[in-house]
Parts: structure tokens; C-alpha cells; sequence
């Protein structure tokens, strides 16, 4: 929720971008410039001030608000029960998961099942979540940051582990631009760390080029799902089959 902070701080943004002083501001609204800095100091104006100051700005305020919603601070993850409400109803998944690619309404609908009453009222509980803030026209802006991931062992990540894992591996991985590694290794507990860095870079690379991407034609685009992990872990048909004075080994896998 934006606070009177928020709106008193975009106001001096804009002040900034157009080169306005308060005293420039003060002439404008009818004020002493005094006035106006404790006004703003303050945060302590009427709608019909920020209107004034608005027109004194020349920007409506529904862009004010905009530029508000815009500086409000993204969303790395969600709380548990914001998750639970995602997954509670498969359409809203669904649309969910076409949000965070930037698919449109029209794309959505023109791919699934779904009406596009239904893919509204969907985006609508999506802003309701704080996944989206809606905008007019049906388009929405994204709550959530680039380094944005589901909680490891929240109601989404339960709900791919139990339902969507075993559909992914199922497949052959030998189309284009497809490939599955499978990597068994001892190393030093010092160094594991740098690799997991470099497979959170890999991801935020992935991230990062699907945001550019958007801009081309949807015929030059492809959807990819990139699923990166490393552990200490062994299969549990060898762990059965150790002696019992045998020392755990370590073994790390990145899929």
C-alpha cells in the first residue's frame, strides 16, 4: 500500500525532472514557498492540493499515482499464504505462471481454455495477491523482481515437486536448444558455493534475456523452462547399500 511518503516523494521526483524549484512550485499553487516546504515536510495536504500540484506539474494524477505504484519496492517472494492462494485454483496457476512470462489476456485466452471473463478474474485476484498491479485495458505491471523465486518448500515448489517433476524429466531433452546434464562429483566444501553462484547467475541470465525478448514478435519466440539445482545427495538405492561403518559421501548433482 503506498503511504503519503510515497506520494510526497514522487511529487519531488517530478519536481526534479522538470527543473522546478518550490519556489517555482509555490507560485504556481498561490503559496509562500515556506508554506510549501513545510507542506511537504509535512505530508499534510488535501486532494484537491495534490490536484493543484498536479496542474502545476502539468501531469494528471492517475500518472502520479502510476510513478507511486512504480517506486513501491518488488517483491523477491511471496508469504506462504499468498502461495497457497495461487495454487488453490489450477486456472489462476495457470494464469499466474503466463504473468511472470508477460503473456497478454489475449495470448492467454488464445492458447487455453480459459474465457477471457475468466482470465480477468483471474489478473483481478493476481492484483489482489500483489503478484500484479492491474492497469487499465486489462494490462498489468509485475509486483515482482528479477531474483523473484518461489519459496523452496512453499505451496508452489510442493505443488511442481508432487505434480510437475516427474512430466518435465519425462521428456527427451533432443529438441533445439534442449539439453539435460547429470553431474556426480566430490568437491571441496569451500568451492560448492561458487558453483551454486554461477548456476543463480545462469538463472538470472535466463531472467534477464526473457525481459529484453519481449519486445520481439511472439512468432520469434519459443517458451523455455530452465530447472537448475545442485545438492549434497545420493540416491537412496545406493545409501541402502552402504556398509554401516562407512562414511556418508558427498556427491552433488546440478540438472
Amino acid at each position: 500500500m503506498s503511504t503519503t511518503i510515497d506520494l510526497v516523494q514522487a511529487v519531488k521526483n517530478e519536481l526534479k525532472s522538470a527543473r522546478m524549484t518550490y519556489a517555482d512550485l509555490a507560485r504556481g499553487l498561490g503559496m509562500a514557498e515556506s508554506s510549501v516546504k513545510r507542506m511537504l515536510a509535512k505530508g499534510d495536504m488535501p486532494l484537491s492540493r495534490v490536484d493543484a500540484i498536479c496542474r502545476a506539474l502539468k501531469i494528471d494524477f492517475a500518472e502520479l499515482a502510476r510513478r507511486v505504484a512504480d517506486a513501491q519496492p518488488l517483491l523477491r517472494e511471496l508469504t506462504q499464504e499468498q502461495e497457497k492462494a495461487v495454487v488453490r485454483d489450477k486456472k489462476l496457476l495457470l494464469v499466474a505462471i503466463n504473468v511472470l512470462s508477460q503473456w497478454t489476456l489475449e495470448q492467454i485466452v488464445a492458447a487455453y481454455r480459459i474465457t477471457e471473463a475468466e482470465c480477468i478474474a483471474c489478473l483481478v485476484q493476481l492484483d489482489r495477491i500483489g503478484i500484479i498491479e492491474l492497469r487499465p485495458l486489462n494490462r498489468y505491471r509485475l509486483k515482482l523482481a528479477k531474483t523473484f523465486r518461489w519459496r523452496p518448500h512453499g505451496p508452489v515448489m510442493d505443488f511442481f515437486r508432487e505434480n510437475v517433476v516427474l512430466d518435465y524429466y519425462r521428456g527427451g531433452f533432443d529438441g533445439p536448444a534442449e539439453g539435460l546434464l547429470l553431474v556426480h562429483g566430490s568437491i571441496s566444501r569451500a568451492l560448492a558455493p561458487s558453483f551454486l553462484e554461477r548456476l543463480q547467475r545462469v538463472a538470472q541470465d535466463f531472467a534477464q534475456q526473457h525481459q529484453t525478448d519481449q519486445k520481439l514478435s511472439p512468432n520469434d519466440r519459443e517458451g523455455y523452462t530452465l530447472l537448475l539445482g545442485m545438492r549434497n545427495w545420493e540416491f537412496e538405492a545406493f545409501t541402502r547399500l552402504r556398509r554401516s561403518d562407512a562414511k556418508p559421501a558427498s556427491a552433488v548433482r546440478a540438472p
